[in-house]
């Protein structure tokens, strides 16, 4: 199965991310079926590192508000709502969200909700909003964001492999209106959702992209380090944990 080893895989990931990295950054999908049980191996699987704020910043995907039940007895924000918290919590829009973590003097994380329950079984495309999107747009402008590298998490990817947009009923619907907010290396977005690992570096007018890549399917299990330095995000450096 292509998850059995999914717990170990992101226990793993944590441990490597408490000694590698400053913060760790987990764009969705901790769940196949947003079940109970699925939240609580994925948070017991982050150990302590979920705990804190400031090394951690988690967004639902999809699969973890994939049905009705799930949000209405809030799941994830059992489990994972104490991460919602936000530096400047007066630009939320809609529930915790947009929220900012600010991580030491050089980074903001940014987290977006674009996860909804489909109106029909196999649609999984997803919406940030025009509510999320004007506090972003908002967050961006405040001066406390001023010389810092910012990292927009969403869970739906606003470019695929191939730098087009994904196909409409898997795609980010708003990708377009999102990018045209972030031009240039000081911004990066951080998405999910594709099963393929990859970048596409900033150009003038558009922010770095970073593919998760199923993090922790098997064959594919890897992550990022995120290079930031001086206000601004240097590349990545794409690391394996397969076999």
């Amino acid at each position: 199965m292509a998850y059995a080893r999914a717990p170990d895989t992101l226990r793993t990931i944590a441990e490597h991310a408490a000694t590698r990295a400053d913060h760790l950054l987990v764009t969705g999908d901790l769940t196949a079926y947003a079940l109970e049980g699925e939240f609580a191996g994925a948070r017991a699987a982050l150990g302590s590192l979920a705990d804190n704020t400031e090394r951690i910043t988690v967004i639902p995907g999809n699969h973890d508000v994939y049905t009705p039940g799930s949000v209405k007895t809030r799941r994830f924000e059992k489990h994972f709502g104490h991460l919602l918290e936000s530096a400047m919590p007066e630009y939320r829009r809609e529930d915790a969200f947009p929220f900012v973590h600010l991580v030491r003097d050089e980074v903001a994380v940014i987290g977006l909700r674009s996860g909804r329950v489909p109106f029909a079984p196999g649609f999984s495309y997803g919406v940030i909003g025009e509510a999320q999107l004007e506090g972003l747009k908002g967050i961006l402008g405040d001066p406390r964001l001023e010389g810092r590298a910012v990292l927009v998490m969403v869970h739906h990817a606003p470019l695929t492999e191939a730098g087009v947009p994904d196909r409409p009923m898997h795609g980010l619907r708003d990708a377009e209106a999102l990018l045209k907010l972030l031009p240039g290396p000081r911004f990066a977005v951080l998405h999910g959702h594709i099963h393929h690992r990859y970048h596409h570096p900033a150009t003038a007018t558009r922010p770095h992209i970073f593919g998760a890549g199923s993090s922790t399917q098997a064959g594919r299990e890897g992550y990022w380090l995120i290079d930031v330095e001086g206000g601004v995000v240097k590349g990545g450096e794409k690391v394996s944990l397969s076999p």
